[in-house]
This record gives C-alpha cells, structure tokens and sequence, in this order.
C-alpha cells in the first residue's frame, strides 16, 4: 500500500499529493509517469511525476479532477492508502547536450513541465518558462518556476495575472526579440501544443511535445495510447510521452481524445452523485 503522505489544493481544480513510494522515487526522471489504482476495484489511470525525493523515498502527483478516479481520488487526505502506484514508466526526457531551452506549459501541463523545468536548471541549462492558465486562479507553481528559470512569462486569457494572450504570443516574442533556443519542450492541452509546434516549426527550432493520450496498461500491450508520428504508430506509453512535435498527428491525437469525452462526463458526475450520497 502507497500511503498519501501530505494532500494540498493548488487551485480550485488541482490537486497535489505525496506519496510514499521508495522504488519509484529510487529511480524516477523528469518527463515519466506513473499508473495508480485508489483501490483494488479501480481503474488504472496515468499521471506524470510531478516531483520526487529519492532520499525520503516520496513521489509528488498533481492531477485535475476530471473524471471518476481523479474525483476518488480528491475525496482521500494523508494518512489514506492507494491500492496501486507502478513506475517510473515511460522515457526520461532527454537533457544531454542542451544550453538554452523554452520550456512552455499550459494549465495543468504546468506540473508536467515543472520537473522539467527544474532538472535543467540544475544542470546549468538556461531555462526560460512560460505558462498560460485561462485566469489568475487556476496559476500553479509560479514560486517554483521562478526559482527553476532564469526567465518566466505568466500568460493568461482574461489578462488578470501576467500578460494579456496566448502562449504562443510570448514565445513569438522572444523569438523575434533575438532568444536562440537550442530547444522548445511543451506540455499541455493538444490545441496548445499544436500551435506551438507550428510556431516553432517556421523557425527551424526543435521541439518536444509530452501527449498524454488515453492509457490502460502503460507497457504497450492495449494500444489505447497509440499515436501517429512521422507517419508510423507510437505508444506514448513505451515510446514517449515525450515526440518530435514537428511529426506528430495532432488532428488525430484530439478527435481520439475528444472520443471519451461524454463517457468521462458522465462517470465523474456519477461519481460525484456517490459521494454526496455518503455525505
């Protein structure tokens, strides 16, 4: 059993939670994730590792209550103990040979790109940040960016926090300011990512997208994670999650995702029915 060691909201749709987990933490890299069950009758969901302490032997989560598990998954605090937490799976992101890099986050993508962030920062790599959210509520982890970058736009819809626009727009603008990227990693809703890859794909720079399609197993055998890049079949689960994003199907890649949309809907207003009836 994998005790919540510490719980805390981030903003009224986020959440984070430690967990112990020595194994996973012994091994754990920025850029993979982990597959967790509540409890023996669960089902099993993905969540990129946010953070991890390889000498307190903990794993730090975030995750947006979207569906069924998420809002099981909300209703636990510290001290409770989830069934099943198996990583680190997937591919570490790679960090080798990298001077200047952008890292861009949108909304809850930002606790993927966090890690990231941080691991390049450590090794003496230039990080600029930027991270769009729709308002000033939802913004998470701007203390930890700031201390992960040498530089950080905060980029909202409303203009109530930061800059006024898109993500798109501040990267555009360091760009054509003279910002020589050796690379730009982004992480976030597959509309965002999308036009950042474009965006970068005008300028010659290489870019990195981490996708999170829908995943049962996370050792390739379902298939659920399957996407298109360059042309072939790839499983974000073995292959990934990280993709050249110059390559990779977006189109397809939201139409798959766009698929399970009713169904997540409807399980997580059951869910949410469950709990105010034991409430």
């Amino acid at each position: 059993m994998f005790e919540i060691l510490e719980k805390k909201s981030l903003n009224p749709f986020v959440t984070m939670m430690k967990i112990n987990a020595p194994r996973v933490a012994k091994k754990a890299e920025p850029g993979q994730f982990i597959i967790l069950r509540t409890d023996s009758e669960g089902e099993r969901i993905p969540l990129t590792i946010a953070d991890f302490d390889r000498e307190k032997g903990t794993v730090t989560i975030m995750f947006q209550i979207v569906g069924s598990t998420t809002e099981k998954l909300n209703h636990m605090n510290a001290g409770d103990c989830l069934s099943d937490f198996v990583g680190p799976l997937g591919k570490a992101t790679e960090t080798a040979g990298l001077k200047k890099v952008a890292v861009v986050g949108g909304g809850v993508g930002c606790a993927i790109a966090y890690p990231v962030a941080k691991k390049l920062h450590e090794m003496g790599v230039e990080v600029h940040v930027i991270a769009g959210f729709r308002n000033k509520e939802l913004v998470i982890l701007e203390d930890e960016f700031k201390a992960a970058s040498s530089k950080l736009v905060i980029m909202s819809d409303d203009g109530s926090t930061g800059e006024k626009g898109l993500v798109t727009d501040a990267l555009k603008k360091l760009i054509e300011s003279g910002e020589k990227y050796d690379r730009v990693i982004t992480i976030g809703p597959l509309i965002m990512m999308k036009f950042v890859c474009q965006l970068t794909k005008e300028y010659n720079i290489p870019t990195v997208a981490s996708m999170n399609p829908v995943m049962i197993d996370g050792t390739g055998m379902c298939g659920g994670c399957r996407l298109t890049v360059g042309g072939e079949t790839k499983f974000a689960c073995v292959d990934g999650p990280e993709f050249d994003g110059h390559l990779i199907d977006f189109d397809e890649a939201m139409a798959r995702s766009a698929s399970y949309r009713t169904f997540e809907r409807k399980a997580h207003e059951n869910t949410c029915n469950l709990f105010k009836g034991v409430e």
